[in-house]
């Protein structure tokens, strides 16, 4: 059976099939007209501070459901986030009578529920972690011992929850440095020696606060101050998600400098001590374990990629001595100690300390070990295996995943049987090395540091394959599938393409401003495509700024900006359950508040219309992509780089060595499993590979692949050193081999080429490659997705702009004509003017601001041209200025009675407070007057709506709108003579809560929230229905 499926497999894929091949041409046009409303929509469900009921999850489910929202994930977060505690406690009997509710409705609902796999989000741990179980490190002890002698004593403990691992003794070889210091109040530390001396390292200890400073150091030579070196002090962050050693030391290698006299510069506070040491030292030591880590949410490509060291040797190999057989279980040592000085190193795991996070009071304790598929099983079975045991399988039907959100709970060093799983990656013993762990020099500075690396990319492994691949595991024996984030903005130890790649689905994340999102979505979207993962889900619109400001024409531009960058698959952020019907409600200082309790909840059914017609659209068909930039082999990286830059028109994915080393080349292009192709593979600028992912380019290349990099020099791994440096260069000799013509870019292998230095434009001229999608003018703020099915294609194309703007595009694509998909209203049209190029066709298009289309082709034609008109002008059949009547929601302070608006006006600018204050819905009521029904398609356009609105003509629904332009096609709803119209609009809670401060006398408050931004003097937000109102006619026939 296993043969026949891989013998179907095969037969697929070599008749073009992918993992990305979805539905034809005609069912995606029938589900983009009706989307099937199997149609996933997500949502981050808070439940906070114990704030939660039986009757408030109920509610919240419905509400859900009446807008097309069917999944819903759980996480309970904790005090501190800007709601009191309140009267339910975790694991309380209450609390498993809510949770029983909520699923058993959910179940009824059809709304499918995710649970996050910890309480609080991030990440994986909860009260049931033993701190054997926890996330660990190693830590240490030293002492110094002279031989020849029998020592026979106690070793100092590490502590009560320290678990052993080795008792090494290596030589200690004596300082012949000796400075005196002088510390002047700008902060400048003077050393003296009285004199000259040499310095090959500099270890500072910051001192026990937060502190950043830029520091040099210099020599004094001949009376002159010498600059010896720059770098930075960083410990701006002491949280233990970013280092279990929140202010471990700053250690710098020099190049070997002799002077009696030397400056350091630095900011004043910022040191406690400074060591001058004429021995050698790791560089960044605590940074290279992983014990300090990137101090800021978004460590970039080279956050942990370090220059090379001087060629300093240290302590041998072979004099690191493994003396634990010789220590008792109570910790005596006896040991004939060798002649001279001796460091006895005593080892051990230690806990962390990092704390599943924000979680409530009950559910909060140690993080799990990510390096073990063992503890990650043990976490599960003590949190989702109780609700699993505890909830009855007849009421739990819709529980179906396991959440895991961005990782934001630090590094680990160590875990259970390191040791073994070292040996068996690298082929050699780490123990000898482990003093290089505190800074020794072990062989060599590039032994050592080797050895880091090696160490590093284990951590990345198995946090991918056990702990994200341990919960995958686990998950699905119990029937969930798994939800990640695949990424980490605190102190990621991993690599974020194989990391997403264990998990079933893979999310990135978007703020609604900022630049959060700038890389996680790239950076799932990657993953998405090189694993072959249709959905590619997105934690959409976060928010930390102003409560109640935030609505869905706002919110359009980042998230259409993000389905160009890969993005298919929407989930919320957020709904924070309401226990009660207080309004606004219980809220967070995070979160657009897309709840029942919203004002504009009641048309959020309209704005889902529109995304989940965009995410099925996305979901379809296989990601069209020229360039896969390879992301090298070193760990942590949470993001790639784009060197040489991405020319205007083209797309891209990051890709890592786990799915290189899978990879094939089909038509000279570089082929994935998951069906992916690139005709182009970017290398880094760095100077190392491993020579196993070497020798597979260099077949690749011998099959035809293009590769545009610089050669390798050497393996980053000790692994088969030094044999595995000479094998590097060999190959890269072979490859690269030194070009006789001046005039080449490129160098040709086997089949394939390889360019050496140059421009991603120079690459694609040579292979005669056009861009995908361009227009004239390369600064319109105009971004593009390209996707292929077996039987048509088509663009989604955003406008990123606030202005409406007229351009010829360029489409990668020949004998098909275009088409006007409209997300916005469903509605498809041809485009009847266009024109065929030499590899492109020329299609005038013309957006409004911030509108998004998609241009879809799958009509065979042989016309070069076409001739007719894309967007015809309006015709205006009449303009709505008659006064309007408007009856304002009862119960949210506003009018009584319905008020008369002689014209239309923001109602900030009104003199009743009532107006000016208002938060809700108001119905405007009119009529106009039709002698005779016109000819072409009739639409009814608001002008300006804010901000949201729902529209009747004649009793009967038109539609709603929330974006430019505020149009809807009324051509059906029309009748001969007098026809009414009613538009329902309703803006934000801001203006409500802004008055209640102190405009709104006390006895007339009624609004209830637990978190604000705002207050009296916050500015009043534009509300109403702003026009003109105009009927005007279209006629897409011309």
């Amino acid at each position: 059976m296993v043969k026949k499926i891989r013998w179907l497999v095969a037969v697929f894929l070599l008749l073009g099939g992918s993992a990305f091949a979805q539905d034809s041409i005609s069912t995606v046009e029938k589900n983009f007209k009706d989307t099937p409303e199997s149609q996933q929509l997500g949502i981050y469900w808070y439940w906070v501070a114990g704030n939660m009921s039986k009757e408030g999850v109920v509610k919240d489910l419905q509400a859900m459901k009446s807008v097309g929202i069917n999944r819903a994930f759980i996480g309970m977060i904790g005090e501190g986030q800007g709601a009191p505690q309140g009267p339910v406690r975790m694991f309380t009997d209450e609390w498993w009578d809510i949770l029983h509710t909520m699923f058993k409705t959910a179940g009824e609902l059809g709304i499918e529920i995710g649970m996050f796999n910890s309480p609080g989000w991030s990440q994986s741990g909860g009260p049931w972690v033993e701190p054997s179980q926890a996330m660990r490190y190693l830590g240490y002890v030293k002492d110094t011992v002279s031989g020849p002698v029998r020592f026979n004593g106690k070793l100092r403990e590490l502590g009560k929850d320290a678990q052993p691992v080795r008792v090494l003794a290596y030589p200690l070889s004596a300082a012949s440095v000796s400075f005196a210091s002088e510390v002047a109040e700008d902060g400048t530390i003077t050393f003296k020696a009285g004199k000259e001396a040499v310095v090959r390292s500099v270890f500072i200890k910051p001192v026990d606060k937060e502190v950043v400073s830029e520091a040099s150091l210099y020599a004094r030579k001949g009376g002159e101050l010498t600059l010896v070196e720059e770098f930075l002090i960083d410990r701006s962050r002491s949280d233990t998600n970013v280092g279990f050693e929140p202010f471990a030391p700053v250690v710098i290698s020099i190049p070997e400098t002799v002077a009696g006299e030397f400056v350091l510069k630095v900011k004043p506070g910022v040191v406690k001590s400074v060591t001058l040491s004429d021995k050698p030292a790791v560089e960044r030591y605590p940074e290279k374990s992983l014990s300090k880590m990137w101090q800021t949410p978004h460590p970039m490509w080279d956050a942990y990629m370090w220059r090379d060291q001087p060629d300093y040797e240290g302590v041998p190999e072979s004099e690191v001595k493994d003396i634990t057989a010789n220590v008792s279980e109570d910790g005596t040592l006896v040991w004939d100690v060798p002649a001279g000085d001796w460091v006895v190193m005593r080892t051990a795991m230690l806990p962390t300390g990092t704390l599943c996070s924000p979680a409530p009071v009950e559910g909060t304790g140690l993080e799990t070990d990510k390096m073990s598929k063992k503890h990650i099983r043990t976490h599960f079975d003590n949190y989702l295996g109780q609700i699993l045991k505890r909830i009855p399988a007849e009421d739990r039907k819709m529980f179906k995943v396991c959440v895991e959100d961005s990782y934001e709970t630090g590094g680990q060093n160590w875990t259970d049987n390191l040791i073994e799983d070292f040996i068996a990656a690298y082929g050699y013993d780490p123990v000898p090395f482990i003093p290089v762990m505190s800074g020794v020099v072990v062989g060599s500075e590039d032994m050592s540091d080797r050895f880091l690396w090696d160490l590093r990319r284990l951590v990345a492994d198995e946090v991918s394959y056990n702990y994200v691949g341990g919960l995958r595991e686990v998950s699905n024996e119990h029937g969930l599938t798994t939800w990640l984030e695949n990424y980490g903005h605190w102190g990621f130890p991993g690599d974020f393409l194989q990391y997403g790649s264990q998990s079933d689905e893979i999310a990135g994340e978007f703020w609604s401003f900022g630049d959060l999102g700038d890389i996680e979505n790239r950076v799932a979207s990657s993953c998405g495509h090189i694993y072959g993962k249709r959905k590619v889900w997105a934690e959409s619109f976060t928010c930390g700024g102003p409560d109640f400001t935030q609505y869905p024409g706002q919110m359009k531009q980042r998230g259409d900006r993000f389905f160009t960058e890969g993005i298919n698959a929407t989930l919320y952020h957020l709904y924070i359950q309401q226990p009660d019907d207080r309004v606004p409600g219980v809220n967070a200082w995070f979160g657009n508040e897309f709840n029942r309790h919203n004002t504009w909840f009641s048309q959020l059914d309209v704005f889902n219309d529109y995304i989940k017609r965009c995410n099925y659209m996305l979901q379809q068909g296989r990601y069209v992509a020229d360039v896969a930039y390879f992301l090298g082999e070193d760990c942590p990286k949470m993001t790639g780089t784009k060197d040489p830059e991405l020319p205007e028109g083209f797309s891209f994915d990051y890709i890592n060595s786990d799915v290189v080393m899978k990879a094939c080349v089909k038509d000279g292009k570089l082929t994935l499993e998951s069906g992916m192709h690139y005709s182009v593979l970017v290398l880094p600028k760095i100077k190392t590979m491993r020579p196993e992912l070497l020798e597979k380019l260099e077949t690749l290349v011998r099959d035809g692949l293009v590769i545009l990099g610089p050669a390798p020099e050497r393996s980053p791994s000790m692994k088969g050193y030094p044999e595995c440096d000479v094998k590097v260069r060999g190959i890269a000799a072979r490859m690269w081999r030194n070009n006789t013509d001046p005039f080449s870019r490129s160098v040709s292998y086997g089949k394939g080429r390889i360019y050496k230095d140059a421009s991603l434009e120079e690459v694609f001229a040579d292979l005669g490659i056009a861009p995908d999608f361009t227009t004239e003018d390369p600064a319109l703020p105009i971004q593009f997705i390209h996707l292929r099915l077996a039987d048509g294609e088509y663009y989604f194309v955003s406008n990123q702009g606030d202005k409406a703007i007229s351009f010829d595009g360029l489409f990668r694509v020949q004998g098909k004509t275009p088409e006007l998909w409209n997300p916005l209203t469903k509605d498809v049209r041809d485009l009847r003017q266009y024109r065929t190029l030499t590899k492109t066709t020329k299609v005038p298009m013309r957006l409004e601001a911030y509108e998004s289309s998609f241009i879809v082709f799958r009509k065979d034609t042989d016309k070069a041209v076409s001739e007719g008109c894309n967007y015809p002008e309006k015709s205006v059949l009449a303009t709505i200025d008659t006064p309007w009547t408007v009856a304002f929601q009862e119960k949210r302070g506003g009018p009584e009675a319905p008020v008369t608006f002689d014209t239309l006006y923001d109602w900030t600018t009104s003199d009743d407070p009532r107006i000016k204050y208002f938060s809700g819905d108001a119905t405007y009521t009119n009529s106009f007057k039709l002698k005779k029904l016109p000819q072409g398609e009739v639409y009814v356009d608001l002008g300006k709506v804010m901000v949201m609105a729902k529209v009747k003509v004649n009793g009967e629904y038109a539609g709603g709108v929330w974006t430019a332009p505020y149009r809807l096609n009324i051509t059906n709803l029309l009748r001969k003579g007098v026809n009414t119209i009613e538009v329902e609009v309703v803006n934000c809670w801001r203006n409500r809560v802004i008055g209640e401060k102190e405009a709104i006398p006390a006895n007339e408050r009624f609004t209830f929230q637990t978190a604000t931004y705002l207050n009296k003097d916050s500015e009043l937000q534009p509300s109403g229905l702003l026009g003109p109102i105009e009927l005007q006619i279209y006629d897409y026939g011309k």
